[in-house]
């Protein structure tokens, strides 16, 4: 007897299979590439998306379309730089859709990492009620370290608090020793380099003993919470089976590490940027993280949206050439 067995399709072609099922006409509202883009689900994917290419219209609808597809809303992460930003995409596929895609993950890395944290961080050693520091409280608390270790009183002139907090910020999200930074901003400080390590290293202790961490430790801390305990880990990959990252040109290296371990179950990863400008280098933002995203993930789907609906073509042209020369005069 002949035995019949049911065979799973791709989650891509669901569409194709009952187009009754969706509310929206994805085909016609998109062009070409932006529809790519959006149906292109299961899986790493590169979002190239230059200004005025419809960035943005491309993410809301790829949320629209990952429910519509039966995805269910608390599955699905969106990770922006900016919280108006998730919001104001969320709010936009609501509009699109309806009120299940307000049920979506969406935010900063900070605030991401934050809401987690809260439930975990007795695993580091912190209490789940850490106050948050600012970059002026932090500042504060580098200088109270100085102070106490009698760095302020020296004959040979030390760093002001802002310099050292941009230092230790800088070497957290570049990973960059301190001593290299130095030996690269600061050379004429190489030769107190000891006393700045001892500084950095009150600071850490400090925030540690009074249960504070400033921003940069959400990120580390979350880092180091997901490598740390496979078990969070695999709870966090099984929950947010569907991420999308905003403006991945301007994540910094341990950004791009937390990527990774959120996807490194299903990699069902999208990330969208623009390979062409990098904004925010004050956090350690490195453009090498979309360059080398095909790498980190060789099956990744590359899609490029080159429509542009912004520019006119004289200046369309005028900013392909200079692209292309690599300088601006």
């Amino acid at each position: 007897m002949k035995k019949f067995t049911l065979k799973q399709l791709p989650t891509d072609n669901l569409h194709l299979v009952h187009p009754q099922r969706f509310r929206i006409d994805y085909k016609k509202e998109l062009n070409a590439e932006q529809y790519e883009a959006v149906t292109s689900v299961d899986g790493p994917h590169l979002i190239i998306a230059g200004a005025g290419t419809g960035k943005t219209r491309t993410v809301v609808y790829r949320v629209a379309y990952l429910v519509e597809l039966g995805v269910k809303p608390d599955n699905i992460l969106l990770l922006t730089f900016t919280r108006k930003a998730a919001q104001d995409m969320l709010r936009r596929a609501t509009i699109l859709l309806d009120s299940r895609c307000e049920h979506i993950s969406g935010g900063t890395f900070h605030s991401f990492a934050n809401n987690v944290l809260r439930r975990y961080a007795v695993k580091l050693g912190y209490e789940t009620n850490y106050s948050i520091l600012d970059q002026g409280d932090a500042e504060d608390v580098v200088s109270l370290v100085r102070t106490r270790l009698k760095f302020d009183t020296k004959e040979k002139r030390f760093p002001r608090k802002e310099a050292l907090y941009d230092l230790y910020s800088r070497s957290i999200n570049t990973m960059t020793p301190v001593k290299e930074l130095l030996a690269l901003d600061y050379p004429h400080y190489l030769e107190i380099e000891p006393d700045i390590q001892m500084v950095h290293n009150g600071y850490v202790q400090y925030k540690h003993q009074h249960n504070l961490m400033d921003y940069d430790d959400l990120l580390v801390n979350f880092a180091l919470l997901l490598n740390k305990d496979e078990s969070i880990r695999a709870v966090l990959s099984d929950r947010y089976k569907y991420i999308m990252v905003d403006e991945y040109q301007d994540t910094n290296r341990v950004q791009a590490e937390l990527v990774k371990l959120l996807a490194f179950k299903h990699r069902n990863i999208m990330v969208v940027g623009d390979d062409a400008q990098c904004i925010y280098s004050f956090r350690g933002s490195t453009i090498k993280n979309i360059m080398t995203f095909p790498q980190e993930f060789p099956d990744c789907k590359v899609v490029k949206l080159e429509e542009n609906f912004r520019s006119t073509q004289p200046i369309l042209n005028l900013a392909n050439e200079i692209l292309k020369r690599g300088t601006v005069s």
